[in-house]
């Protein structure tokens, strides 16, 4: 039996995303024909050429005339925005969009289509890419590339980062809107494109990522044009809906509609019981934690303990084509252990439905081996919750013993073990960055979001980091509820007066997840009322607090970028955008070097 795992649109086009490669190896461990297909990154090859471009200019401007006279039959002075129907909303800000480009960027139109494969190919290039000015310049030509293909498609708009629309609502009439509607669903035609291949392949079990919110329109889309088209058991796993999954249990439309099952939470073991019910060895209510339809109810198997990293089969890359990435050097994503070993922070939900495992690093040295054997990637991202002090010794020594020259990136806890030996030893045998949860500069709202850190340390830890040559980046959030804006100000002033050693930061706001802790005692963080989920699909909640208000945080927001801007001098990294692009310059200069970058943009 074969099977057939798709990894659909949208995710940041820099790397294979880790799920896929990691089922498809348990599926070829079992015994079955596995293909796969990135379609993600087939898409953004595909947009990001000069017909495509000029055609997706010319098919906006085409339609202008059919979208006023849609527009018209519902036009009135007296009527507000809010009072026109969705798909007319739909409309208006489609025409305007539109009309605004062709009437203050005309000139763009060629000049971006006539440069943009030069800019994908500089940003693959060996040699362009490591020219800060040559990658940056590229990636703001793909920007308005990506503009306008999504013209056509207005308010649906996609870029490197996201894909997204301001009308987008987490509940399922309106996904189901947007999955259907050809004036906004840019993906319909490139899946159409695809669907004979598919059908050649003949594979009984289709499997579907899905994993973040980028993704839902355009896999629901996929889901639905291969239900329709294939002879195939259709499956969507990842991370997303597994989050939502209660949500389904009164939705059987979602089912007819777009595939036969879902999996959710870890896959490894599933996939592969899936496979073995559909080729006929097992039932339907032997495979753990999948949901699906059953005499007009909809079933959630119980779930099983999941494998064990170390009994999982190594990733397999084998049907990739790394030269159609955007990076010179792909980037592998790779896991050293699952969930979080402290799992206590308040605020967090990202282990959601991992349960902590770690895999041996003879097992991980042994994996790195055979990876750069066999595929010539010497380069990682792990993408663990955080990687341990002990871990990371024990890594350095394996790495060291083995003789095994890598290069790798981390999240890390600021923990009192970091010490500078182990810092050191890491940084010789690969680490390049960390990217440290500081979160926040206020000891009050460090200690309620529960991190566990010595808060006296924390600046020794990225002090001895920095002096091994590792470069710090710091993750650092605002808006937590109990955060007022004195707190917040430390947070900036913690960043700027240590610039020196916190060398670059990525900054987010707070959003109350489903899952996180704090749920379960909101009013000791600060939390006065909390808002039933009016989108059902909608992975977090709305909440008031003690803390700053909107306008607050807003303006907290603009002066933590105007300050750090001034105060880090206009800096490459703040340019450069994806960490993964950060690395693999880190990977050719000194974190000094780095830092002292002046750009000539």
């Amino acid at each position: 039996m074969k099977v057939l795992m798709l990894f659909p649109p949208q995710w940041t086009p820099i790397s294979p995303h880790f799920a896929i490669p990691s089922l498809s190896a348990q599926l070829k461990k079992a015994g079955f024909e596995t293909k796969v297909c990135d379609l993600n990154i087939e898409f953004y090859n595909k947009i990001l050429t000069k017909n495509y471009i000029l055609d997706s200019a010319e098919k906006a401007i085409r339609g202008q005339d059919e979208l006023i006279k849609e527009i018209s039959k519902y036009h009135s002075k007296d009527k507000d925005f809010s009072e026109y129907p969705f798909d007319i909303q739909n409309k208006m800000v489609k025409y305007s969009k539109v009309k605004e480009y062709i009437t203050q960027k005309p000139s763009e139109l060629i000049k971006i289509a006539e440069f943009a494969d030069e800019a994908k190919a500089a940003i693959k290039d060996k040699q362009a890419f490591y020219k800060p000015e040559i990658l940056i310049k590229s990636m703001s030509i793909i920007d308005e590339a990506l503009e306008i293909v999504s013209l056509p498609y207005y308010p649906s708009k996609i870029s490197l980062d996201t894909y997204n629309n301001p009308f987008f609502r987490f509940n399922y009439e309106t996904i189901k809107y947007y999955v259907f509607d050809q004036s906004t669903n840019m993906f319909i035609d490139f899946y159409k494109s695809k669907i004979e291949e598919f059908k050649k392949i003949d594979a009984k079990y289709v499997g579907i990522s899905i994993n973040s919110s980028s993704q839902i329109v355009p896999g629901l889309t996929l889901a639905n044009m291969l239900k329709n088209s294939l002879n195939a058991h259709i499956n969507i796993g990842g991370n997303f809906f597994g989050r939502v999954v209660e949500a389904l249990k009164d939705k059987p439309e979602f089912f007819e509609l777009f595939c036969h099952s879902l999996l959710v939470e870890e896959g490894e073991l599933p996939v592969v019981e899936l496979a073995r019910h559909i080729n006929g060895e097992i039932n339907i209510e032997d495979v753990s934690n999948l949901v699906y339809p059953k005499d007009g109810k909809i079933i959630v198997n119980p779930k099983k303990e999941p494998l064990k990293l170390n009994d999982m089969a190594n990733i397999c890359l084998d049907d990739y084509d790394f030269d159609k990435y955007f990076a010179p050097e792909i980037i592998l994503p790779f896991q050293s252990s699952r969930g979080c070993y402290w799992g206590k922070c308040s605020f967090c939900d990202q282990g959601f439905g991992q349960n902590y495992n770690v895999k041996n690093p003879q097992k991980l040295v042994d994996e790195f081996k055979e990876i750069k054997e066999k595929y010539n990637i010497d380069k990682f991202e792990f993408i663990d919750e955080s990687v341990g002090p002990t871990y990371l010794k024990e890594l350095s020594d394996t790495l060291e013993m083995e003789n095994v020259k890598v290069n790798y990136f981390m999240d890390a806890r600021l923990e009192s073990a970091f010490s500078y030996e182990i810092l050191n030893k890491a940084h010789r045998y690969g680490l390049k960055m960390v990217l440290w949860g500081l979160e926040s500069g206020s000891n009050k709202i460090m200690k309620l979001i529960n991190k566990g850190i010595d808060l006296d340390k924390r600046l020794e830890i990225l002090k001895n980091s920095s002096d091994c040559g590792i470069w710090n980046f710091a993750f650092i959030f605002f808006g937590f509820p109990a955060e007022t804006k004195e707190d917040a100000y430390k947070t900036i002033e913690l960043l700027v007066k240590n610039k020196g050693i916190i060398h670059s930061y990525g900054r987010s706001v707070f959003t109350m997840g489903k899952h996180t802790k704090l749920r379960e005692n909101p009013e000791a963080y600060g939390i006065t009322n909390v808002y039933p989920a009016v989108d059902e699909f909608m992975p977090s909640y709305v909440f008031e607090s003690s803390g700053m208000n909107k306008n607050e945080l807003d303006e907290i927001l603009k002066l933590c970028t105007s300050t750090c801007l001034t105060a880090y001098n206009n800096p490459a990294w703040m340019y450069l955008r994806y960490r993964e692009y950060l690395f693999l310059y880190l990977t050719k200069y000194t974190v000094k070097e780095l830092q002292n970058y002046k750009l000539r943009l």
